[in-house]
């Protein structure tokens, strides 16, 4: 009787050992399984594509500054905001609405140097993007002194480098172009897009920035179609005379596809 007893026990006790050495298992392994998931999460952050909102794994979006895309057409490409993707994005407060009744189709091409003609020696990008933000040093240069109360904006710049810089979305009036005519219709800032070449009318302008122009001519032309081009001067000749001589028009007619008659003043660099 004893020894039956002994036996039960021990079968017993086995039997305990057994169940607690599963438990032991399945806890390890369930530990080990959100300890993966866990590495999982951490290493695969979602992310939201600026144009579309599409939500997608970081490590499969392309990144612009601090910006997500999910496609290369919608990082070159402008968004529902009228932002480029692959700009840099500096929001300049110079700038408002557009009339209710304008939808913009006219580009309108400067250019602009600060300090004059500084680009040969250095990097003066950032003096442009300072200028525009209303954040130009005065003391920085004399010329900043005289300039440094104008409050102007455009939607574009394109620097030496070939970096385009937006400051206005499409969508709104950038303040570029001031008292002007265009066949007529005045205040062109109404019904324009405004693109800046840093540059002046004594050194030709780089390849690469044709090139970035002709990538903003591809996006602008999925907003319309239809934009004709003119320089500032044409607009407001009296005042102005850029993009001036150094920019050739034919070129940029030539590379890009645009129709002639897009260019109602003529292919000649002027």
């Amino acid at each position: 009787m004893i020894k039956w007893l002994f036996l039960i026990v021990g079968a017993f006790l086995f039997y305990y050992w057994l169940q607690g050495k599963k438990r032991v298992s399945q806890k390890a392994a369930t530990a080990q399984v959100k300890k993966k998931s866990a590495q999982i999460v951490r290493s695969e952050p979602m992310v939201q594509c600026q144009a579309c909102q599409l939500h997608l794994p970081q490590s499969a979006a392309i990144t612009s500054e601090n910006r997500f895309y999910c496609s290369e057409e919608h990082l070159h490409g402008l968004d529902k905001q009228g932002w480029l993707g692959s700009a840099q994005w500096r929001v300049s407060p110079n700038q408002d609405q557009r009339p209710t009744s304008e939808v913009p189709d006219l580009v309108v091409l400067h250019h602009i140097s600060l300090p004059a003609g500084g680009f040969q020696n250095e990097d003066c990008t950032h003096w442009i993007v300072d200028f525009f933000l209303n954040q130009l040093n005065p003391n920085a240069h004399p010329y900043f002194k005289e300039i440094g109360g104008q409050r102007v904006s455009s939607h574009f710049l394109i620097s030496r480098k070939g970096q385009i810089i937006q400051f206005v979305s499409t969508q709104n009036k950038a303040w570029h172009a001031g008292a002007s005519s265009f066949f007529g219709r005045e205040k062109c800032n109404d019904f324009s897009i405004g693109i800046e070449l840093e540059g002046d009318s004594d050194h030709p302008f780089e390849e690469v920035q044709y090139q970035s122009l002709l990538h903003l001519n591809n996006a602008l032309r999925t907003l319309n179609p239809h934009f004709q081009f003119a320089g500032h001067s044409d607009i407001a000749p009296n005042r102005k005379t850029d993009p001036g001589i150094q920019f050739n028009w034919s070129k940029f007619q030539a590379e890009s596809g645009n129709p002639a008659n897009d260019f109602p003043y003529g292919l000649n660099s002027r």
